[in-house]
């Protein structure tokens, strides 16, 4: 027994240094993988799929997606993964941890640029680095199109409106002409320049709330 508890206690200090999380945040977070998976080692995207906080969000599909998407692993891997373990899931729930008053602004800043990134790969859903009109209009329509209070049509001209717009200020001279790619990573962080991102994003669907859940190790 002692051993199996030392072998548990330097795996949660290698996932408290991978995710900043601390040991009491990371065994509330197994405990909530434990009741999704059902007590199993993976959870798949059904398992997902059935958590009442998600059933109405316009963008579900794409959340749930980013939990398999291997761009979110800091791993620098692309494609798409069937089933996750229990560290993988930590570290996409990492993306949502806010910071504390002890947090540098090179650590701000690092943690706004994943965040972004992590929002960024949401959207470029073909791993191409760019969010093209395509991809960017199907996100608008979900989004508009499913409150109920726009139509499919009305939802796509806006997208294109958008679009429009962005590329106007990304590429000031472009000819009329030429054609956008869509936005780049760079383009992205332009976009939303203004976006206090380290503090915004967080999440609350699967009965966990990260605004609560300050990055670092705890002072004791």
């Amino acid at each position: 027994m002692g051993a199996s508890q030392t072998r548990s206690e330097h795996k949660y200090k290698d996932l408290m240094d991978k995710t900043g999380f601390s040991l009491e945040q990371i065994k509330n977070l197994h405990k909530r993988f434990q009741q999704l998976s059902g007590n199993e080692e993976t959870i798949s995207r059904e398992n997902l799929d059935t958590v009442p906080g998600l059933a109405n969000n316009p963008i579900r599909k794409q959340i749930i997606e980013a939990f398999f998407d291997k761009r979110n692993q800091h791993e620098n891997e692309v494609g798409s993964l069937e089933e996750i373990g229990f560290e993988q899931f930590l570290m996409v729930m990492s993306h949502f941890r806010p910071p504390t008053l002890k947090t540098t602004e090179e650590e701000r800043e690092a943690m706004r640029k994943e965040k972004l990134r992590f929002l960024f790969n949401m959207h470029d859903t073909d791993n191409d680095g760019t969010i093209t009109l395509v991809e960017y209009r199907k996100v608008v329509e979900e989004l508009l199109s499913k409150s109920g209070a726009i139509g499919l049509e009305a939802a796509k001209a806006i997208a294109d409106a958008a679009m429009l717009e962005v590329a106007s200020t990304n590429v000031p001279h472009m000819a009329p002409d030429d054609f956008y790619e869509g936005i780049t990573f760079e383009h992205f962080e332009q976009i939303l320049k203004g976006l206090e991102m380290e503090t915004r994003m967080h999440i609350r669907f699967l009965d966990v709330d990260t605004t609560t859940m300050r990055c670092g190790k705890s002072a004791s």
